[in-house]
């Protein structure tokens, strides 16, 4: 048996627009988790550094808002096997009606598909198993109550203890 593997999962960061800085928070999970995930709308290189330095594994891919420096960067699409399980990453899927059907004909090789933009959490799984998560964002919850993340181990080749994390607002 293969040790588990505690993963953050973040998309749609837009620093320094939508807030200066990750919230302390998102860096303590950055930093106790073995991969962290970043679905894309990044904004600036900056925190993309920041990430790379401190995550002990980054997979990330670019959005809608990224810019030349980070395109070049990174990919449009990711995939990664983490602990026996097939991960493609990506930050627009499209509209919600229908996603599951799409994303499964989309990415058939493929057993998590993350994915960004809309800034909604989502945790759905498609008919054929695929299953489909959006972190939300931690720093612009838009019409959220309040901003997300997600945490989940990869456990045994399975994904299992898949947390949307609120994010504390820093006391006044």
């Amino acid at each position: 048996m293969a040790e588990p593997l505690r993963l953050v999962i973040l998309s749609d960061t837009h620093l320094p627009k939508r807030a200066r800085a990750l919230p302390e928070q998102v860096w303590r999970a950055v930093d106790a988790a073995d991969v962290v995930i970043h679905a894309g709308d990044w904004v600036d290189t900056a925190t993309l550094d920041a990430l790379q330095s401190r995550a002990s594994r980054l997979i990330g891919v670019y959005g809608n808002n990224d810019g030349e420096a980070l395109r070049e960067r990174l990919p449009e699409i990711a995939c990664a096997d983490l602990g026996g399980l097939r991960f493609a990453v990506v930050h627009e899927t499209g509209p919600a009606t229908g996603r599951e059907l799409r994303c499964e004909r989309d990415f058939p090789d493929t057993d998590v598909l993350v994915f960004g933009h809309s800034h909604i959490p989502w945790d759905s799984t498609a008919p054929g198993g695929l299953r489909l998560l959006n972190p939300g964002s931690p720093t612009d919850r838009r019409r959220q109550p309040v901003g997300t993340f997600l945490t989940a181990v990869v456990r045994d080749g399975r994904l299992t203890d898949v947390t949307f994390v609120p994010v504390e607002r820093p006391a006044a």
